[in-house]
């Protein structure tokens, strides 16, 4: 399969050369592939000197006959630099959103933090009591209230909360079982 030598049917330096110099040349090209009935064009934006934007057309060449009969043609589309008002407002969109779940992030992991250092120094202490677990019950349901407005919000999977809402439970029912408050696969004790 040999590849043809021949040029392309198009470039964007012919076509610039053809055309009246524009006083900001365009920075991106584009190709689009369009139904067979459509005209095979080159459409070329510019800054006029006057202000505002124009547009270069120029038509197709003998070749897009046999384009056009195999179902394709090509498009080519050049564009400015300028970038439409609806990419700025997302980026300034996406700095805010960047932002604020970093502060939802930031004290999810304090209050975890939090938590995990209070049942280290549980498990440390040597005359701990039940009533001790209390406190630190209240600190998971705060860490539990900050990792679920985290993954309300989209700043975290929920897959991901679960996780650590686990292994804060996990790590409370080891120092319970490790003081002999909880003893796994107990059998319940029937009142009479």
């Amino acid at each position: 399969m040999a590849t043809a030598a021949a040029s392309p049917l198009f470039s964007l330096s012919s076509i610039s050369a053809s055309l009246p110099s524009p006083t900001r040349l365009p920075t991106s090209l584009s190709l689009h592939a369009v139904p067979p009935r459509a005209r095979l064009s080159v459409s070329l934006p510019f800054a006029s000197p006057v202000g505002g934007y124009g547009t270069w057309a120029v038509t197709s060449t003998p070749l897009a006959g046999r384009l056009r009969r195999r179902g394709l043609e090509v498009v080519c589309e050049a564009t400015t630099g300028r970038r439409p008002d609806s990419v700025k407002k997302r980026e300034r969109q996406n700095d805010k959103h960047r932002i604020r779940n970093h502060a939802r992030k930031a004290e999810m992991r304090t209050r975890m933090k939090k938590v995990l250092r209070a049942l280290e120094k549980l498990r440390r202490k040597a005359d701990a009591q039940p009533e001790d677990i209390i406190e630190i019950e209240k600190m998971i349901s705060e860490a539990y209230k900050a990792i679920d407005k985290t993954v309300k919000v989209g700043a975290m999977h929920r897959n991901t909360g679960n996780h650590r809402k686990s292994r804060l439970a996990r790590r409370k029912k080891a120092i319970e079982i490790l003081r002999g408050w909880y003893v796994p696969n107990a059998e319940p004790v029937a009142a009479t």
